[in-house]
């Protein structure tokens, strides 16, 4: 029997729950093991130090087990902070029964406005099962009494397969801008880990079996990273914001070893809801990199990269598009 105001903890191979009772509110926070990637976003942004990153188990280049989280059911205040930067929505929330995370609540916090949304009018059906197919997170489905495609949007990771699967039908607006880059040479020879731990499947192999990068579907997680074999090394840098009028001075972790990573990625800038609070800036620049004028991959020209049409499963070009001899390009 739970005490009142005690967080009790559960865990097993599916899945963790935090479940806290109050007087009046019911907190319970649970973790979804399958969906989780060990990005360690939620670690990162915590701002209590209550999550901990759980490393991959690796044999002969490819996942035993995955990277997980744990959490410190002492340290947690169930502010939420994780449920909104987890970009694979292995992390759920409810109060009393029903989704609420209370830093949105109060405006302490933005939401990230990724989105994903679907024209009908300008859809070529026959692609809808192609489409359904390479969803990577299998949240897209055809609605034959409405004669339309369905996305359950509670679940979509906004990798943008959809977009360059339906020829443009689909759009994606992503909460994350930034980039990621593959360099194979500095690769461990035999390691494929980082393709296993993908959730978009930005990171594939091709026909030959060769490891290879579609940018535009990266969502910028940073699972990669974290499994990569080759780790990212930091230094400690002071760095100043203001907050209310106030100057801030804060440490941060500034990337050293950036030339011999295999696989880099980068967060410029979060797309999200209008929000001005010190907890919001205390993660933002633990989370992103100091690049917020850089500009992304344009949609336009996305459509009409093979690359990025040859990394979908079955890929396939659309009329008018002659394919190239070779294999896909590392983008």
């Amino acid at each position: 029997m739970s005490q009142r105001g005690i967080a009790q903890k559960t865990k097993n191979e599916k899945e963790m729950t935090i479940h806290r009772g109050m007087v009046t509110r019911n907190y319970w926070m649970k973790w979804d093991f399958d969906k989780c990637v060990g990005c360690q976003i939620c670690p990162t942004a915590c701002p209590k130090g209550a999550l901990t990153h759980v490393p991959a188990v690796l044999e002969n280049g490819h996942m035993v087990n995955k990277a997980a989280v744990d959490v410190d059911e002492k340290k947690c205040v169930n502010c939420g902070i994780c449920v909104v930067t987890c970009p694979t929505h292995a992390i759920t929330m409810t109060i009393n029964g029903k989704k609420e995370v209370p830093v949105i609540e109060y405006g302490a916090y933005p939401e990230l406005t990724a989105k994903t949304t679907f024209k009908k009018q300008n859809f070529d059906f026959s692609l809808k099962d192609f489409v359904i197919e390479n969803c990577s997170a299998n949240v897209i489905w055809y609605d034959e009494k409405r004669d339309t495609m369905r996305v359950d949007f509670d679940n979509c990771i906004h990798c943008r397969q959809c977009e360059i699967a339906s020829n443009g039908a689909f759009t994606v607006e992503q909460g994350w801008a930034g980039s990621v880059e593959l360099h194979r040479e500095r690769c461990v020879e035999g390691c494929l880990a980082c393709a296993d731990i993908c959730p978009s499947r930005a990171l594939h192999l091709d026909e030959s079996g060769e490891l290879v990068l579609a940018d535009y579907y990266c969502i910028k997680c940073g699972a990669c990273m974290q499994i990569c074999p080759i780790k990212p090394e930091y230094k400690i840098e002071p760095f100043e914001f203001e907050s209310n009028g106030v100057k801030v001075l804060r440490d941060r972790e500034v990337l050293t070893n950036k030339d011999q990573l295999a696989i880099k990625v980068e967060r410029w800038r979060a797309n999200h809801t209008p929000v001005s609070s010190a907890a919001w800036i205390e993660a933002l620049r633990k989370l992103s990199d100091d690049k917020a004028k850089m500009v992304e991959i344009d949609r336009k020209r996305a459509l009409h990269r093979e690359d990025l049409i040859l990394a979908l499963r079955g890929g396939i070009l659309f009329p008018g598009q002659a394919r190239k001899p070779g294999k896909a390009r590392n983008s």
